[in-house]
C-alpha cells in the first residue's frame, strides 16, 4: 500500500522511531526502558533504523561513563509522518467500507 514503509511494519522499530520524533535527542537507556525492551534488542532496532537513514546515534561520555543518545533523522520522520498517514488512510477507507456495508436502517448492523 503507498506510503506503508517495510521497516516500520515492524512493532519495536515502530515504536522507538514514534518516540524520538517526540524529541530531539534521547538516552539510550530512556528510549529502551520506554519500548520495554533489552539492551540487545534496542541495539538491534536502532543498527537497522540507522542503516535506513532513518535514525542517528551519538556516543559520548557522562563523567568516565559511556552513553550513547538516539535522534530521529529529517528523513526518518518524515517516512514515520508518511506511514501514520497510509495508516490512517487505510483506516478510513476501511471504516467508510464498513459504513456502506451496514444494512439501511441499522446503525450497528445487527439488523433489528
Amino acid at each position: 500500500m503507498n506510503g506503508l514503509d517495510p521497516i516500520l511494519h515492524q512493532p519495536t522499530r515502530l515504536t522507538v522511531l514514534a518516540f524520538l520524533s517526540g524529541c530531539q535527542e534521547a538516552e539510550f537507556s530512556v528510549v529502551r526502558d520506554y519500548c520495554q525492551v533489552s539492551d540487545s534488542v534496542l541495539s538491534k532496532t536502532a543498527a537497522g533504523l540507522e542503516t535506513a537513514g532513518y535514525l542517528r546515534a551519538r556516543k559520548g561520555y557522562v563523567g568516565k561513563r559511556p552513553r550513547t543518545w538516539l535522534s530521529a533523522t529529517a528523513q526518518g520522520r518524515a517516512v514515520l509522518a508518511a506511514h501514520l498517514g497510509a495508516l490512517q488512510q487505510m483506516a478510513a477507507a476501511a471504516e467508510a467500507a464498513g459504513s456502506a456495508s451496514t444494512p439501511e436502517g441499522s446503525a450497528d448492523g445487527a439488523g433489528g
